[in-house]
């Protein structure tokens, strides 16, 4: 199913699954999905859904529609397509292709290296400052926790949701930040694995995290390379 991602400078504002035929964009009321801005006109934009294709329209509005920075009056929407109407942004998604896109860029399967070296470091116990709680969060495996989950707050990939069902969850980029979210009886953590330039942690609320874990708390954002993520649990 796509979805259409509201967002105004780079923040997520809400998510609208496309599972009607017609769907109006604009600032009254009435709309499927207002936008209370006076640069949106009253009926700005339709969207119809026809089988698996949607299309988008500009109901003649004052200031227009732009698709990916071009106005435009008609146009097929496609994956990834950002969609300007005022000062706000909808970005639409298809599901299925965002996911496997996400997962190849941000999750880092057991096989490739990073998380090969974290087992290493886990089992030397003195390569790195963090080799204490990697070592721990491989080590437990508690069966009552909390649920929680990441949600994509910034770039491509902003509102993409990722539950942490795993004991060890590693995430970033290999050869410029990785880290490992770890899940242990307390809590879930957040540790540093890897980076291209020594001592470049990943961020938790604007701080950086250092050589320690540091244990998550509900709505922390993370910052990773260069990926804003949010923190839920329950």
């Amino acid at each position: 199913m796509a979805r259409l991602i509201l967002s105004l400078d780079s923040q997520v504002l809400a998510e609208y699954n496309m599972n009607k035929e017609r769907y109006t964009i604009g600032r009254l009321p009435d709309n499927d999905i207002r936008i209370d801005n006076p640069a949106v006109s009253g009926h700005h934009s339709l969207i119809i859904n026809i089988l698996n294709d949607s299309f988008l329209e500009d109901l003649n509005s004052t200031n227009g529609t732009y698709v990916n920075g071009k106005l435009i009056k008609k146009h097929a929407l496609q994956h990834g397509d950002v969609v300007t109407v005022g000062h706000h942004q909808l970005r639409f998604v298809e599901d299925d292709e965002q996911q496997d896109e996400f997962e190849k860029t941000m999750v880092i399967q057991p096989s490739a290296r990073p998380v090969e070296k974290l087992r290493n470091v886990a089992a030397d116990g003195a390569a790195s400052p963090s080799a204490t709680g990697i070592r721990r969060a491989l080590a437990e495996g508690q069966p009552a926790f909390k649920p929680a989950k990441l949600q994509v707050l910034s770039g491509a990939f902003a509102g993409r949701e990722l539950e942490l069902s795993k004991a060890l969850t590693t995430l970033g980029r290999p050869g410029v930040q990785v880290a490992a979210i770890t899940r242990r009886a307390e809590g879930y953590f957040i540790v540093h694995v890897d980076s291209e330039t020594a001592g470049d942690y990943p961020l938790v609320n604007g701080s950086a995290i250092g050589a320690q874990a540091r244990k998550l708390q509900d709505n922390d954002v993370i910052q990773l390379a260069g990926v804003k993520m949010g923190f839920f649990e329950g």
